[in-house]
């Protein structure tokens, strides 16, 4: 970014530079050139006053012809006096009685026209380009070494405004990536222009309103959660009272599944701290919870087939979170279909990607986007699906809709990336 604002300071000033300096040296050659015309200019006049007097004429020509202007006077008998020349296209166009000056080979020549008795005289005063371009290269030079000094100023004034407005900006984009991991407490200090504070402080306000909702959702799921206690202990009497030792014990497992949930949640809305990169095995997982849908499915009489890769699925999730995404799947299954309705669940690995598809063979979803958060179609609330999804997510995979059984039903994919080296 300094490097750019620099760049950007470099330019504009370039171009006001070309756009007063350029005007400024070629004004100072015409100066220049126009000076040494006029002094030629000058020497002409002086002798053109004498021409009637030839004693005077020739004084007045020693006089001039001292230094590099040369001057010389064409009579109407085209005699020569003076420094030598020869009579050329400008001094007969001159003898017309036409006053001017013309560039010459080296330089330039001033004519002065003087009619007499006799006919017209003409003095010729010839400015060599060493007076026309007299201090015209100095100037130039100089006018080149106080651009380079504007732009080298420019240059670092610019790196120095810039470096502070590019630490405003790399400070708030540090916050803003800190905030962005889950360090709900960074903050930034404002600096810069008033527009970068400005910035600056809402990051920070939004840093806190997000802490804050945070604390407060928290909160709320740690104490619905605690709510959840007493119906649990009701239950857990309930089953203690079941005559049956087979049935007691199925349902004491299934109240301890349940109070590790409770537990899980409540320690997850309890938590500060950034967790550990988890992993599980996505086979096993999908066996075990095979294990109680099959249960379920027989008492229901629904064809169901279970298809494990042998492999292990190592994928980025933790087990229980995979599972509880893997649960609200079949579960919509149960919920939809009728009974009887065949259902499959499978799981498939490459090197890149672990597939955990349910399929069914029961009316469909008629709307791809019912799996979004609150859209179900069905009367419910749409949480379920959105728990699969965000499961998928988090684990830096996805979530698919696509037909299920033979055509017909729906299936659900989640696509999740394989973990090939375990943490």
């Amino acid at each position: 970014m300094r490097t750019l604002l620099v760049r950007y300071g470099l330019a504009v000033t370039s171009i006001v530079l070309i756009a007063f300096l350029l005007p400024l040296g070629f004004m100072a050659q015409s100066l220049t050139e126009e000076r040494a015309i006029a002094a030629g200019r000058q020497d002409a006049q002086q002798v053109a006053l004498f021409t009637d007097d030839p004693v005077r004429l020739l004084a007045t020509l020693a006089d001039v012809n001292t230094g590099d202007r040369l001057t010389t006077v064409f009579t109407p008998g085209d005699e020569v006096l003076g420094a030598p020349a020869a009579i050329s296209a400008s001094v007969q166009l001159a003898r017309t009685g036409r006053a001017f000056t013309a560039n010459t080979a080296g330089g330039a020549e001033v004519l002065v026209p003087v009619a007499g008795s006799g006919g017209v005289t003409v003095v010729r005063t010839f400015v060599p380009d060493s007076q026309l371009r007299a201090g015209v290269y100095r100037a130039w030079a100089i006018l080149l070494g106080v651009g380079l000094a504007l732009l080298l100023v420019t240059a670092l004034a610019g790196y120095r405004i810039a470096s502070g407005l590019s630490r405003s900006v790399s400070d708030l984009a540090d916050v803003a990536q800190r905030l962005g991991a889950g360090e709900l407490t960074a903050r930034v200090e404002p600096s810069g222009p008033s527009e970068v504070r400005s910035v600056g402080n809402v990051l920070n306000e939004l840093g806190e309103q997000v802490e804050n909702l945070l604390a407060d959702e928290r909160e709320l799921i740690a104490d619905l959660s605690h709510r959840l206690r007493t119906p649990i202990t009701a239950l857990r009497l309930d089953t203690d009272a079941l005559a049956e030792p087979e049935e007691r014990e199925r349902m004491d497992a299934h109240v301890a599944d349940l109070v590790t949930a409770v537990d899980t949640v409540i320690e997850a809305a309890r938590s500060h701290r950034r967790r550990a990169p988890v992993r599980c095995d996505a086979a096993q997982v999908v066996r075990d919870r095979a294990k109680f849908w099959s249960v379920l499915a027989a008492s229901q009489d629904r064809p169901f087939t279970l298809e494990v890769c042998d492999a292990t699925a190592t994928v980025a999730a933790s087990a229980s979170g995979l599972g509880a995404g893997l649960d609200v799947i079949l579960d919509n299954v149960f919920k939809h279909t009728e009974s009887g309705t065949p259902f499959s669940l499978s799981v498939s690995a490459d090197k890149q990607s672990v597939k955990i598809t349910v399929a069914d063979k029961g009316p469909g979803m008629p709307d791809e986007q019912l799996a979004g958060r609150g859209r179900s179609g069905t009367g419910s609330t749409g949480i379920g699906m959105d728990v699969a999804r965000r499961t998928a997510e988090n684990a830096g995979g996805s979530i698919e809709l696509g037909t299920g059984l033979r055509g017909h039903g729906l299936a659900v994919t989640l696509r999740l990336p394989r973990v090939l080296a375990e943490p």
